[in-house]
């Protein structure tokens, strides 16, 4: 079984065929789901889709580059949400300095941020952390304001030296289609050394299809490619990398195997 644990089902290159998506994906051994929201809006549509289907599960929060004009209104409005059955994250939230670059938004980035930690600790959920060409301001912050109930680095895209921070944190690490390009490096050394038992998967579809799908819309059923690549690199078998992937990932959002 396989439990893609950060998706867009509710983005609008998904949505509209979602019934397609979803079979495909099921004829790979796609088990279950985390949709993850990146405002208000898509927040909601994951838990609309979560309570639709009782493999899906929703992460509710916003993004670092969602969060120009969201009233405290519209934030409380979406985190009373958080006690719902189906939401068992808060995500994505984080820092990208990738395509924001003013000193003062980069600021906005990290009170958000540190807001929604403190939030998800009062609500006892763990989170999906999004982090773009801002590893050490993330690592500072997730130092200093700990994840009580745990979390993710979605997409770890930092070095094998900064594992052990993160990993000390009590963080799982998620690889992504990266890990399949055949120029990817750091990826391929960070899932050699990595504890099995601290990895999981993702897909983050629409975005980053893995070769030799790159440049098309990505979907979940591309997660078999990043389970093989993760096979081949720890040469382990597949089976026994299924297993502890699906148990790690269960075990992450607190559901039920």
């Amino acid at each position: 079984m396989i439990f893609d644990t950060h998706c867009h089902l509710n983005s609008e290159e998904l949505l509209p065929r979602l019934e397609e998506v979803l079979e495909s994906a099921k004829k790979v051994g796609v088990e279950k789901y985390l949709v993850v929201g990146w405002n208000k809006e898509s927040s909601l549509k994951a838990i609309e889709l979560a309570h639709q289907y009782d493999f899906i599960y929703a992460a509710i929060g916003f993004h670092p580059t969602d969060i120009d004009g969201v009233s405290e209104e519209d934030y409380l409005d979406l985190m009373s949400k958080a006690n719902d059955p189906k939401v068992v994250a808060i995500g994505e939230i984080g820092l990208d300095y990738h395509w924001v670059k003013d000193p003062v938004q980069r600021e906005k980035q990290k009170e958000w941020f540190i807001k929604q930690i403190e939030f998800a600790n009062k609500v006892k959920k763990p989170i999906s952390i999004h982090n773009r060409e801002a590893f050490e301001d993330c690592l500072k912050i997730l130092k200093e304001h700990k994840p009580q109930f745990g979390g993710v680095m979605h997409c770890y895209s930092g070095s094998v030296e900064s594992l052990k921070d993160v990993l000390d944190l009590g963080l799982y690490i998620s690889l992504d289609g990266p890990l399949t390009f055949t120029n990817a490096k750091t990826p391929k050394e960070v899932c050699e050394v990595v504890p099995l038992d601290c990895l999981v998967v993702e897909t983050d579809s629409p975005y980053l299809p893995p070769h030799p799908h790159r440049g098309t819309i990505n979907e979940p059923k591309n997660i078999a490619l990043i389970i093989d690549a993760v096979s081949e690199i720890k040469g382990m078998s597949k089976k026994h990398i299924l297993d502890v992937l699906y148990k790690n990932s269960c075990a992450l959002f607190n559901i039920k195997l």
